[in-house]
């Protein structure tokens, strides 16, 4: 465990992710308080010059409830959006401010899942997240709500601390929140205690995992935490889930919170995206030999080895790749839109590019767009 600790407390690259409740009042509406206790700590443990730190955080939609005279988070999504809206000025205002009484600069980063997936915009994401780190600015990073058309959340923005974790190659993920880790029960319940370390799943299979918090302004409970701890260290990173309150002793090492060791290595930034944020717009139906080809070979998805098409897309779209029998195998971006797939399924790119012009002479998804699904 002091091993684990010392990783902790030696990580020079930092992604520390907050939730609503701990900036927000239950009504609505920032808590500068809180706000400046948690710029506080950040603003401590950059200050030596020798750590960098990305904050993810929430609280948008939350800062724009009072505003605009909502009573609760809307369900609908275009009072959600209206919400983000003005709670992501609010909010980005709120930091700034904060982080000014220390001299810091802090630059907005707004990303969308569907925007992580594509090459070009996640290289110039993780171009502009260097570059601000590189000038000292603190990059504030949060879901672009405002353009949402499917969820409106990754879950609570766990699951993108988690992604953004791996995206700027971070040595450690801290996920904030008003529970102090993971515990073997309920933590209101008297004999049940904290679990300091979780080497892997098989670690919390026993566990019973809570919904979200009391206050009612967040999205995510302990579920989206877990698995966001779960995606950072299957992808190499380590991470601890702590209490806001805890920040700054969790940052320094102590043994505060949960840790989470690493499982996996770090693989590709853009295929862990695709894997765990992108929706899927349709699906592909794969004979048996593409399916061995596409798993086990690991190559490009080839027009003759399509049996079916289902759902409405478009060319650069994520859409699921699935066996005879309808399960899931892969995922991928497809370089056909839906409508030209039909006639494209079982032909060779030699024939079809004869019959129908050079430019059909291609994968339908090529194996550097394509991540496989694991049972």
């Amino acid at each position: 465990m002091a091993g684990a600790r010392q990783a902790v407390s030696e990580a020079r690259r930092i992604v520390v992710k907050v939730g609503s409740s701990s900036l927000t009042t239950a009504a609505g509406g920032l808590d500068a308080d809180r706000v400046d206790a948690l710029v506080n700590v950040l603003a401590k443990v950059r200050s030596g010059g020798e750590r960098e730190l990305v904050l993810v955080s929430s609280g948008a939609i939350a800062a724009g409830l009072a505003p605009l005279g909502l009573a609760r988070r809307p369900r609908d999504l275009a009072r959600q959006q209206a919400a983000a809206s003005v709670g992501q000025g609010l909010l980005m205002a709120r930091y700034t401010a904060s982080f000014a009484r220390y001299g810091v600069r802090v630059g907005q980063v707004l990303l969308t899942s569907d925007d992580m997936s594509r090459r070009a915009h996640h290289r110039n994401a993780s171009r502009t997240l260097d570059k601000l780190l590189a000038m000292g600015a603190f990059p504030v990073v949060n879901e672009n709500d405002t353009v949402a058309t499917d969820e409106i959340r990754f879950g609570d923005n766990d699951r993108l601390a988690a992604l953004v974790a791996h995206l700027v190659h971070a040595d450690l993920l801290v996920l904030l929140s008003d529970v102090d880790g993971v515990y073997d029960g309920d933590p209101a319940r008297p004999g049940t205690s904290r679990i300091s370390l979780v080497r892997g799943p098989e670690d919390l299979a026993h566990v019973e995992i809570g919904s979200a918090g009391k206050a009612g302004v967040g999205t995510g409970g302990m579920v989206t935490k877990i698995e966001a701890a779960s995606i950072a260290a299957a992808a190499g990173v380590p991470v601890v889930l702590t209490s806001t309150v805890h920040a700054g002793d969790a940052l320094a090492g102590a043994d505060t919170g949960t840790y989470f060791h690493p499982t996996g290595r770090r693989s590709a930034d853009r295929l862990l995206w695709l894997q765990h944020a992108s929706t899927p717009q349709g699906s592909l139906t794969l004979d048996d030999g593409a399916v061995r080809a596409v798993v086990e070979r690991r190559k490009s998805l080839l027009p003759a080895g399509i049996a079916g098409v289902e759902g409405e897309f478009s060319a650069g779209d994520p859409v699921e790749l699935r066996d005879r029998e309808g399960r899931p195998v892969a995922r991928g971006l497809v370089n056909f839109d839906a409508k030209e797939i039909p006639r494209l399924i079982g032909r060779s790119t030699r024939d079809l590019a004869r019959d129908l012009g050079p430019e059909y002479e291609r994968e339908v998804v090529h194996r550097d767009d394509l991540v496989v699904l694991h049972p």
